[in-house]
């Protein structure tokens, strides 16, 4: 935890916070702060700054914060991801709050496995937590928005088109004739399939609504090793 995110329902006063559970214990256990020591804090989707510690026990740390610094800059980039296994989504959710992608579309695929849906890991609570981790990780306050679409074809068809206006659209598939770009630093949309793939048939529809099918060589990655080796290769912020 390199920053502690701080939420609305932390704010006794408009300068004062009170942190319990899992922030408390890496205050405590982790950074093995004492009172009047200062730690690096920022509100959610607000401000970056310093909280001081003002008192400190077993059960809350209560901190006087100073927030008077902006966030990094977010990349511009929608992250259009087939649902992952959710033994590596959670890892897949921090590592992508932690490059600085604000917007993430969960997509199904024919690949996708119907029971990849009822994870715990995609309600409300669970996806604040993972995210909040990754933004914590990099230093962040900025949370991304996550949306869930269950059916292809409809969303393709239907919301895809106007997701990539003015934007650079690519879909990332091995065995495609195009390498994927560098140094893109503009808007663009980025499709990565399951474990597997895309079809045949999703690759088509996805180029159909504006996508170009790039690949990253002859290996053949993992999906939560495929999204952090794009976004770097793509944008210069992430190098």
């Amino acid at each position: 935890m390199n920053l502690a995110l701080l939420f609305d329902e932390d704010f006794v006063a408009e300068d004062r916070v009170v942190l319990r559970g899992r922030r408390l214990e890496h205050i405590r256990a982790v950074i093995r702060a004492s009172t009047g020591d200062q730690l690096s804090v920022g509100r959610v989707n607000g401000r970056m700054g310093l909280g001081k510690v003002v008192k400190l026990t077993d059960s809350e740390a209560e901190l006087v914060v100073a927030l008077d610094k902006q966030p990094p800059a977010p990349l511009p980039l929608t992250l259009i991801l087939a649902m992952p296994r959710p033994k590596m989504f959670r890892r897949i959710m921090q590592t992508s709050a932690t490059l600085g992608i604000k917007d993430i579309w969960l997509i199904n695929s024919y690949k996708v496995e119907k029971g990849f849906w009822q994870t715990p890991w995609l309600s409300d609570e669970n996806l604040r937590e993972n995210l909040t981790l990754g933004l914590e990780q990099a230093k962040d306050t900025v949370m991304p928005s996550v949306h869930i679409r269950k059916l292809f074809k409809p969303f393709v068809e239907d919301e895809l088109p106007a997701l990539l206006k003015d934007k650079q659209a690519l879909v990332a598939h091995p065995g495609t004739a195009c390498p994927c770009p560098t140094h893109l630093n503009r808007a663009t949309a980025l499709c990565i399939g399951p474990e597997g793939g895309f079809t045949p048939y999703e690759v088509g529809k996805l180029e159909e609504a504006g996508c170009k099918s790039v690949h990253l060589g002859p290996r053949i990655l993992r999906v939560e090793t495929a999204v952090p080796v794009l976004v770097s290769r793509l944008f210069d912020a992430c190098i």
